[in-house]
């Protein structure tokens, strides 16, 4: 594979990370709460970036399954948060074009930010709704509706969503950076 070394620049940009500080401690993927799902550690995905190889991590479904806890950048010893760099591929990935690695992990993060636009804050029942409604094809709607009546019962859930008073203002960060339509 074939370094793309304008890659390094770009990723480091985007992220506002120096990710040529990494010297591969592994201690972001040792706290790492989603690193046994992963194909590339945090660490790896970093090392990954140091050697150029964005065809290989822009459709790793690592860069997707991130859950953003920050836990690997309160761990770096210099301070690299490699959270910040996996949403820095997550969109350049979505600006080439590349479909997601992890569909519907791709589609609850539409359904998400889609939340917050409509009310401002989130919304769960929304954002559930409208995750299960993209989901129809795969039938995989079913496989928590117990635990959503449970949270329901017990009133962990609200079914009227409530507006934020800034609304104007979330809208407006929206507008910076429009999302994509589809799930390239």
């Amino acid at each position: 594979m074939e370094p793309n070394l304008a890659f390094i620049e770009q990723v480091s940009e985007l992220s506002h990370q120096n990710v040529r500080r990494c010297y591969y401690c592994l201690r972001c993927s040792a706290g790492c709460p989603s690193a046994y799902a992963m194909d590339y550690t945090p660490a790896q995905i970093l090392r990954l970036v140091q050697l150029g190889q964005k065809d290989t991590l822009l459709h790793s479904s690592a860069i997707w399954l991130c859950i953003g806890c920050e836990t690997c950048g309160t761990r770096c010893p210099n301070q690299i948060h490699a959270g910040a760099v996996i949403d820095a591929l997550r969109q350049i990935a979505l600006h080439d074009e590349i479909p997601a690695a992890e569909p519907s992990v791709f589609r609850l993060h539409k359904a998400f930010l889609s939340t917050l636009k409509l009310w401002g804050r989130l919304h769960e029942v929304s954002m559930l709704a409208q995750y299960a409604l993209s989901n129809l094809a795969s039938r995989a709607i079913y496989g928590n509706i117990d635990m959503g009546a449970a949270l329901f019962l017990k009133r962990k859930l609200e079914l009227l969503p409530h507006r934020t008073r800034d609304i104007d203002q979330v809208r407006a960060l929206f507008d910076l950076h429009p999302e994509p339509d589809d799930e390239s």
